[in-house]
């Protein structure tokens, strides 16, 4: 059962690693990285809404007191994190945007530690720095910040929506169908994106074209979009849902992180896009830092409740 979870994980992180570089294909035949994170939302979550009330409607229910927790979800875990990351990488080779955002497990731990309480041990402390000093040598940090400054701040608050996923797929329980949260969450973001995005304005006649971003390939932009709701979207996430059932969250998480390497390599080959020598190494060391925080971070345990002094009786 492990070793399915663990082959679902590689599969489903392989699959994500293609969403940037699609993506890439849409802007390049015209469109806002806004319209292209709400065309890929709105395909995806009609998708999987669709399928699920075909095959399995009760997971589409969602109690009425769990409403606002889907609010939060729809904005921060699944719109926040998307628009951020589309709009990071028209300034930033599609592998510095993923380094960006999954600094996401290094943010968990800090949150778990300062604001949950919970006593970490020292390697999700190691981690931390390891991943700070090779984010450090990626932006090349004593050459003044060599990347795109806005960029990178970008990538970093797509990173903290991403921390944001991981904390509240850990704080939702069995009444809520983990199949039925990511159709609506996606359905949700495309609803709450409408006025960003504008989709009658959308220029649809993008998905006619082909085009080659600077560097990259020639392909059919419908196809790139086709390739991107289906699989780097809809069989990425329900891979990735059934993995963290038959793992945990946090060894889902662990291994989700290839998708920064899967990425890195689907941009290669597709866009042309390369990795200099301190983007290579500071990316190892961002990556051996999250993956070291997160597994520390799974074994944490609360804080234990201070002792009270025995009360004795007066007089």
């Amino acid at each position: 059962m492990r070793y399915a979870g663990l082959a679902l994980a590689f599969v489903s992180s392989c699959c994500f690693g293609f969403s940037g570089p699609m993506a890439k294909y849409l802007i390049a035949a015209g469109m806002a990285p806004i319209e292209a994170v709400w065309t890929r939302m709105a395909g995806a979550g009609l998708l999987l809404v669709a399928v699920l009330l075909l095959v399995r409607p009760r997971a589409l229910r969602i109690p009425a007191s769990r409403l606002p927790f889907l609010a939060l979800y729809v904005v921060m875990a699944v719109a926040g994190v998307q628009t951020l990351y589309f709009v990071a990488i028209t300034r930033l080779p599609v592998g510095i945007a993923l380094l960006l955002e999954f600094m996401a497990p290094v943010m968990v731990v800090a949150w778990v530690r300062v604001v949950r309480r919970i006593r970490l041990a020292r390697a999700a402390y190691a981690g931390a720095v390891v991943a700070v000093v090779g984010l450090a040598i990626v932006v090349e940090a004593w050459q003044g910040m060599r990347l795109d400054a806005l960029g990178v701040l970008l990538g970093l608050l797509a990173g903290a929506c991403c921390a944001g996923y991981f904390l509240m797929n850990d704080s939702f329980g069995d009444d809520i169908d983990p199949l039925g949260l990511i159709a609506w969450g996606m359905t949700g973001a495309a609803v709450v994106l409408i006025p960003f995005a504008r989709p009658w304005d959308i220029p649809y006649e993008a998905f006619t074209r082909s085009v080659a971003p600077e560097g990259g390939l020639t392909l059919p932009v419908l196809a790139a979009y086709l390739w991107m709701v289906l699989i780097a979207t809809v069989i990425a996430y329900i891979l990735g849902v059934h993995a963290v059932r038959r793992l945990s969250a946090a060894v889902g998480a662990t291994v989700a992180s290839l998708e920064v390497i899967g990425g890195a390599v689907v941009a290669w080959g597709l866009l042309g896009e390369t990795l200099g020598v301190f983007q290579i190494v500071g990316g190892l060391l961002v990556l051996s830092g999250a993956l070291l925080a997160q597994t520390a971070t799974a074994s944490a345990r609360p804080e234990p409740a201070p002792e009270l002094e025995p009360v004795t009786a007066q007089g």
